[in-house]
């Protein structure tokens, strides 16, 4: 009988781990939209200027965040947008990026 509670137990928590996971991924894809702007829906940038982040080495993009909020490599802008995270949420913007298949992002229309 009590293995068959710790099974059911076990069961029943990673039903649970499915829910909590989307969450998570759905919070870090609301923290990289920010950079959604200038690199493009999904890190993909249009011509790679300025660079794409899809697909890009998880631990890089990480330090490379931490650099600049830190004030330890030169930006234009991107130290202001870095300096607003706490270590964890470069952590879920940088997995995310890391995440996302690379592609160039298709030039938007025209205006006319």
């Amino acid at each position: 009988m009590r293995r068959v509670m710790t099974l059911l137990a076990a069961v029943a928590a990673g039903g649970l781990a499915q829910p909590a996971a989307a969450a998570d991924a759905q919070y870090a894809r609301s923290l990289a939209a920010t950079c959604f702007a200038c690199h493009g829906t999904d890190g993909r940038s249009v011509n790679s200027v300025p660079p794409s982040l899809a697909g890009q080495n998880r631990d890089y993009l990480l330090r490379q965040l931490q650099e600049f909020r830190d004030g330890k490599r030169p930006a234009t802008i991107m130290h202001q947008h870095a300096k607003g995270y706490t270590n964890e949420q470069l952590e879920l913007i940088a997995g995310y990026f890391a995440s996302v298949t690379p592609g160039r992002a298709a030039p938007a229309p025209a205006v006319r």
